[in-house]
């Protein structure tokens, strides 16, 4: 992700060129069958939707912070996780195998990006049970900290602790913890390639290739997407993003508020961003970023996860389980 006023018009012209290019490349999926979800812990190594906003949960929030956090330890230890690594390539069979694990149908989203072998991952729930909530958080890290002076020169990578795997732990929690019967919809889980390598991260790529493609081959028309990135900074400020569905926004930051986070959910427009909502924006697709580009270390050889909270991670997760079990109609 970027600020969007840090992009030139040459890159934007290029991602609305490669959102119109559908059929650029071919898609693969291969699918777990779909069953029940059941609980697996973690190892340590379009209109928006309607709600109906209560002051206090209707039923307890399972959605824990120190297991989520054990999910984004999982990720670090596995090293860096730039395309083409081998943490890379460690880290999709990680997270495939763990949403398999859980019951949810597991599906790999292939495509050519630059020459190298993207993909997408898309865990499915409740499938034909109302209309598509997509969730989605990207899971590569950047190839060089080059907000680490020195580093690019050294070609020291960047951990992504915070920018990568908070976002991917928050969405493997809900996994685990979600009562789907409380759900109203059919829920998909999105883990997006290539999304962090823009502005020479690697040579020649741009920013949000995962997100693009997936958004430009949809055969479904989601009711919402909701992205959550970089929101597991322990010093977590989650303004209002300028590129956001506004409706939308203002009920996440409504529950969030209900539940007791306002200190750190600030309903005001602070940055405007290029992240892997706006694809499905452009799509006319109701989608929000939830995101604290307020961190610090990002794109920092010093991006750990001694710079992550569990609370951090329990806020944004009590947020979106009480959003998909409490606040949307049933059909």
């Amino acid at each position: 992700m970027i600020l969007y006023n840090r992009i030139p018009i040459s890159l934007g012209l290029l991602l609305l060129f490669l959102v119109a290019c559908r059929g650029g490349a071919q898609v693969t999926a291969t699918a777990v069958p779909s069953i029940t979800p059941t609980a697996v812990l973690p190892t340590a190594t379009a209109v928006p939707p309607t709600t109906t906003v209560t002051t206090t949960p209707a039923l307890p929030l399972s959605f824990d912070g120190d297991s989520a956090f054990l999910f984004l330890k999982a990720q670090t230890d596995i090293g860096p996780r730039w395309p083409g690594s081998p943490g890379h390539a460690e880290v999709r069979d990680y997270i495939s195998d763990t949403l398999a694990e859980m019951g949810w149908a597991v599906e790999q989203q292939t495509f050519d990006y630059q020459g190298f072998a993207a993909m997408n991952i898309i865990a499915k729930a409740n499938e034909g049970q109302g209309d598509i909530i997509i969730l989605g958080a990207h899971y590569d890290t950047r190839r060089l900290a080059d907000q680490t002076p020195g580093a690019v020169e050294a070609e020291l990578p960047v951990l992504g602790a915070v920018d990568g795997a908070s976002g991917v732990a928050v969405l493997l929690e809900l996994a685990r913890t979600l009562d789907l019967e409380e759900v109203p919809r059919e829920l998909w889980l999105a883990f997006f390639d290539v999304e962090d390598n823009g502005s020479g991260g690697l040579p020649g790529w741009d920013w949000i290739a995962g997100s693009t493609y997936m958004a430009a081959n949809l055969t479904v028309q989601p009711e919402a997407v909701v992205i959550v990135d970089m929101i597991g900074d322990a010093d977590q400020q989650l303004y209002y993003e300028g590129n956001s569905h506004p409706g939308l926004r203002e009920t996440l930051w409504q529950i969030a508020d209900d539940l007791g986070y306002s200190d750190v959910f600030v309903p005001q427009v602070k940055y405007t961003m290029i992240d892997d909502h706006l694809p499905f924006a452009w799509e006319g697709i109701p989608a929000v970023d939830i995101i604290d580009f307020d961190y610090p270390y990002w794109h920092t050889v010093e991006d750990s996860a001694d710079k992550a909270s569990p609370v951090s991670l329990l806020r944004v997760g009590h947020t979106l389980e009480a959003w998909l079990e409490e606040h949307l109609d049933s059909e």
